[in-house]
């Protein structure tokens, strides 16, 4: 039997989201502070191990991995990470390699992630507007990120566009229609995704939260949505489009708890292995996996999960906490 990973709730593990930087060239105000102070490059786990960290993982039953950030592509050495990967999926231990991205670089490495086996890439966007998009992003350039999403459909990668919904922001029937026209047009699927209250303390999580179903229920004034069983390893719930023929997904971190079906962990790029998402407690994998012990860092996964909590407690009132990437499943 193929070993697996299952926590003391009986939910199996199958789904890593590996963090290869916690750097960003974008400043997007919901997510990273403009003067960010960040961790020492002497914390961050070499390109190598990385690789061994996602080893030990499909060794142990995991299945799907998602490459984050920060912005991943900012990442030197990356692209020994990524044939690192497309080997694992060529000999069949990796189902599926996806990568989170904003696009500003994407259109450069889409050669490099078509040959390595990415499947999928998600892309951040937010919104198609150039001038609401230069002050979400504070230095982002949408001309780029719009070139990178076309080479990487060109190339035969899978595109999903992530839009953080941001009440009094981006959220006008004016953006949010013109995003959804945007995605359907080109074939691209698009989520919707709340604001999750572990951004940056200066953020006012509040003022700009909206719940999911707040939106769908006005998306359902205006365009004729039913429901999709379309899944991916990640939270999202599917709609159908009648009118535009595209697929809707929408992610409730923060109003709603679909934890009692995670089957997700992350590894932050220093190497602190998190159970929940959503929640600060957090094991360090560097000790056992610079040990001389082959079998140390696959018993520290193990025991991890072990302490993986029935649930993120968003939905109970949480306060701003660290940063995390905001792009979801």
């Amino acid at each position: 039997m193929a070993p697996s990973l299952t926590d003391l709730l009986g939910r199996r593990i199958t789904y890593l989201r590996l963090s290869v930087t916690e750097r960003c060239d974008f400043r997007c105000h919901y997510c990273i502070a403009e003067d960010q102070a960040f961790a020492p490059k002497s914390r961050v786990l070499s390109i190598e191990e990385l690789g061994q960290v996602a080893d030990a993982f499909l060794d142990l039953g995991v299945t799907d991995i998602r490459l984050t950030g920060g912005e991943p592509l900012t990442r030197k050495g990356l692209p020994a990470l990524l044939d690192h990967l497309g080997r694992r999926r060529a000999e069949g231990r990796l189902k599926a390699l996806t990568l989170t991205t904003n696009g500003s670089m994407l259109e450069g490495f889409v050669p490099l992630l078509a040959q390595s086996g990415v499947g999928r890439v998600n892309v951040s966007l937010d919104t198609v507007d150039d001038a609401l998009f230069s002050r979400i992003t504070r230095r982002g350039d949408l001309s780029a990120v719009m070139s990178g999403i076309s080479a990487a459909k060109a190339a035969g990668m899978g595109v999903k566009l992530n839009c953080v919904v941001q009440k009094g922001v981006n959220d006008s029937p004016h953006h949010i229609d013109r995003l959804i026209e945007f995605a359907a047009a080109r074939g691209h699927d698009l989520t919707f995704i709340e604001v999750m209250p572990i951004g940056p303390a200066a953020f006012d999580f509040h003022r700009h939260y909206r719940p999911m179903d707040d939106l769908k229920a006005e998306l359902a004034r205006r365009w004729t949505l039913l429901p999709d069983a379309h899944r991916t390893p990640g939270p999202s719930r599917y709609w159908r489009c009648v009118e535009t023929g595209g697929r809707i997904g929408f992610i409730a971190a923060t109003s709603a708890c679909f934890c009692a079906g995670c089957n997700r962990v992350r590894v932050a790029s220093d190497g602190m292995l998190y159970p929940c998402l959503g929640q600060d407690h957090a094991v360090d994998l560097r000790v056992p996996l610079r040990s001389a012990e082959p079998d140390a860092l696959k018993g520290a996964i193990a025991r991890a999960i072990g302490l993986k909590p029935d649930g993120h407690r968003f939905h109970d009132g949480a306060t701003p906490g660290r940063a995390m990437n905001a792009t979801g499943g």
